[in-house]
């Protein structure tokens, strides 16, 4: 072997030892490094049917913390908790998949752990989820009693009319498209009135079905692939593929996905780093009127 080694041509010997030390190194970052970092991304949406009153809302986003995945225990929870705390924003919504169900090398944490962890966060502002299908594989009601004990509004197929600010909107909740039974109408049928309506769900999927009366469905389950790779892209994602990461405008309705924190099947992310997604919601009436003359 080594003297077949020496036999090959000096740059085909190094072309071959270079492209091993970045397979490594792009292997370390995957696996080791990228999984534990996390980012807070700033996101500024202009939507339709979005009041001047809540002109400029600030709103953070975080989806699939499956605590418990490799490098997300419940310290690296904690570590979400205190930068949400620390954010400006009005209010954290949070679109699902609270626990694992299985992932490589990782350890089931239960919801009740979860929840408790929450409580300096909803003890400082609001917070309001629907659940994923990990959340309801591993038992929906027990999560869902488990986030409401530590303060957490969870809205699965229901509305609710808040007051963010000095901001009045609709938070609606819908249920995950895999496993939560989702009704769209139901939904929907106790918004009334004016104001704008924000709505939440975990499979963007569900997109389509959702009415023209949302300003904006927020969704993540993707992981946004968990890796993106240069030229290749997006080699992998748990669904179709249509809605994979960020912002989509279909038909006038608008959605946004977030890539989510933790990692499930592989413990790996490449190019999709952990994300805290902080989304500025503006209306288009109000971005005209400040426009120049």
């Amino acid at each position: 072997m080594k003297r077949r080694w020496h036999r090959l041509p000096l740059w085909l010997r190094r072309t071959l030892l270079a492209a091993l030390l970045i397979g490594f190194a792009c292997a370390a970052w995957g696996f080791a490094w990228e999984p534990r970092t996390l980012v807070e991304r700033d996101y500024a949406l202009t939507l339709p049917r979005w009041s001047t009153q809540c002109e400029g809302l600030r709103i953070d986003v975080v989806s699939d913390i499956h605590t418990g995945s490799p490098h997300n225990g419940v310290d690296n929870l904690d570590r979400i908790v205190r930068t949400l705390v620390a954010s400006d924003s009005d209010a954290v919504l949070m679109a699902g998949d609270y626990v694992i169900l299985s992932v490589f090398m990782g350890e089931y944490v239960p919801a009740e752990t979860f929840a408790e962890h929450l409580k300096p966060l909803t003890a400082r502002k609001p917070v309001y989820a629907v659940l994923g299908n990990h959340d309801w594989w591993k038992d929906g009601a027990k999560v869902r009693t488990a986030l409401e004990s530590a303060g957490v509004v969870v809205l699965e197929n229901e509305a609710r009319e808040v007051v963010l600010d000095d901001c009045k909107l609709w938070l609606v909740g819908i249920g995950d498209l895999w496993e939560g039974k989702p009704d769209v109408a139901r939904a929907f049928s106790a918004v009334t009135g004016d104001a704008p309506a924000l709505a939440i769900t975990h499979n963007p999927d569900l997109f389509p079905q959702v009415p023209a009366r949302a300003s904006l469905l927020i969704a993540g389950h993707t992981h946004g692939g968990q890796v993106n790779l240069p030229l290749i892209g997006r080699p992998v994602l748990p669904i179709r593929g249509r809605y994979a990461i960020g912002e989509y405008i279909e038909h006038g309705s608008h959605l946004f996905v977030t890539p989510g924190i933790g990692t499930s099947i592989l413990p790996v992310r490449f190019g999709v780093p952990p994300e805290i997604s902080r989304l500025t919601l503006h209306s288009g009436t109000a971005l005209h009127a400040r426009a120049p003359q």
